[in-house]
């Protein structure tokens, strides 16, 4: 395994920062979209076969230091029982939402027997590129995974779980103690297949004030990091300000938005490691602009304990030579 990133991750200083994009197997890249007009998003995700070969379109183009599985943060769902679809233009839609208190009263399949296509994709990665670069699993983090199951599809602006947390209190913390313990599970169950590093995504649980998120989610995942026998990353958006309630769970590293300062963040988190956290709209720049603004993102963040990445996932409509010049520009950097 090429250590990079494991190293980055760890907290210790390394020759050029690795590199890796969130999504970066996604919607950008023309070979992944061939893929998908013969297979359904849920039918690529279950099948290890067809994950594989998206998830090894960013390697084959880019050759960053981290390949992320190709997955979504909603397939711990089906292990609680909640069945999903994706539909075009709304996204992910749950098909038996919580609705009252006593839908959070969950049993939970086997992770290695529901997930196991998961297992089995990771498996295939470590044989196929495992020497040469780290592999990263992930999870939903529980607020998020509970707005998903609460309102039963994409919200805006979360209300339907900020709701139901305040009418059935207890019933809330019931789903986020599911979520957790499951989350725990499964992304220890990723590592025992060969993932180097594992990212949380609780993405939207910045929108809960800072008290609700210091009571809920603050001692949640630090649950899931302490679970976790591998380098740990923590992604929460909308955290400016709010760096130490991140830093509070104790992961070996912190993501950030783009909204965040490199600068200032490493002033606020110690020792901690940090990811990120070039704007993805940069990457519709100019060549040049692109590899000024993530020199300067590097140099900010100094030779320790930085994993290179963008601030969310790639858009869309971004051009490939423009991801090239970003890994490329982290790849010819030395300190």
């Amino acid at each position: 395994m090429s250590d990079l990133l494991v190293r980055a991750a760890r907290g210790e200083r390394t020759e050029r920062p690795p590199v890796w994009l969130m999504r970066q197997a996604g919607r950008h890249i023309p070979e992944y979209r061939e893929i998908r007009e013969n297979h359904s998003f849920v039918e690529a995700v279950t099948d290890p076969e067809v994950a594989e070969r998206i998830t090894m379109l960013p390697w084959e183009r880019y050759r960053p230091d981290g390949l992320v599985m190709f997955s979504d943060i909603l397939t711990i769902l089906e292990p609680l029982g909640f069945d999903y679809h994706i539909e075009s233009g709304v996204g992910p839609v749950i098909e038996n939402p919580v609705s009252r208190p006593e839908d959070t009263d969950r049993s939970r399949e086997p992770i290695s027997e529901r997930l196991a296509y998961v297992g089995e994709l990771l498996d295939r990665l470590d044989d196929r590129v495992g020497d040469r670069t780290s592999l990263i699993g992930f999870a939903g983090g529980p607020f998020t995974l509970a707005s998903y199951a609460i309102a039963g599809e994409p919200s805006r602006n979360h209300l339907p779980a900020r709701r139901f947390r305040l009418e059935h209190p207890g019933a809330f913390e019931r789903l986020l103690d599911h979520f957790t313990a499951a989350v725990a599970d499964f992304l220890q169950y990723q590592v025992a297949h060969g993932a180097d590093v594992v990212q949380v995504f609780d993405t939207y649980a910045g929108v809960l004030p800072p008290a609700d998120y210091e009571r809920h989610i603050v001692p949640r995942h630090r649950e899931i990091i302490d679970a976790v026998d591998a380098p740990t990353i923590l992604f929460v958006r909308n955290m400016n300000g709010r760096l130490g309630q991140l830093a509070a769970a104790d992961p070996d590293v912190v993501g950030l938005d783009w909204t965040v300062e490199m600068g200032d963040a490493r002033a606020q988190l110690d020792d901690l490691g940090v990811q990120g956290n070039l704007d993805p709209s940069v990457l519709f720049a100019d060549r040049e602009t692109i590899r000024e603004r993530t020199r300067e993102i590097i140099e900010a963040a100094g030779p320790q304990g930085h994993v290179l990445n963008l601030g969310h996932g790639v858009d869309r409509e971004t051009p490939v030579e423009s991801v090239q010049t970003f890994v490329e520009t982290a790849k010819n950097f030395r300190w």
